[in-house]
């Protein structure tokens, strides 16, 4: 994640983890339709059934974009179900195009 400006507020969980694609949107039914497994989630959103909808799919990490906070509820239950929560003050076409380009599809 060092090609964004972010923190990273579950600790180690999931940061090894090798993901090849990316999905951007704040629509949770089109996540859980359009996402792949393995991949990481960019969005908006920061209320606790992001956490439900990145399990279903097999997400490992979401980006949670501008500056949005994130409640410490939610973290905990990521850390539980070992994903990632990431957050950066960029918006999320910003936050795509540099995981674009650095080899997410």
């Amino acid at each position: 994640m060092e090609i964004l400006d972010c923190e990273v507020l579950t600790g180690n969980v999931n940061l090894e983890e090798e993901v090849k694609y990316g999905y951007t949107s704040d629509l949770l039914s089109e996540v859980i339709g359009k996402a792949h497994p393995d991949s990481v989630w960019i969005t908006i959103q920061s209320h606790l059934n992001i956490v439900a909808v990145a399990v279903l799919v097999g997400i490992k990490a979401i980006v949670v974009c501008e500056g949005k906070t994130v409640d410490p509820k939610v973290v905990e239950k990521a850390i539980q179900e070992k994903v990632a929560i990431i957050t950066t003050r960029e918006n999320s076409f910003r936050t795509s195009g540099k995981l674009y380009e650095a080899g997410l599809r």
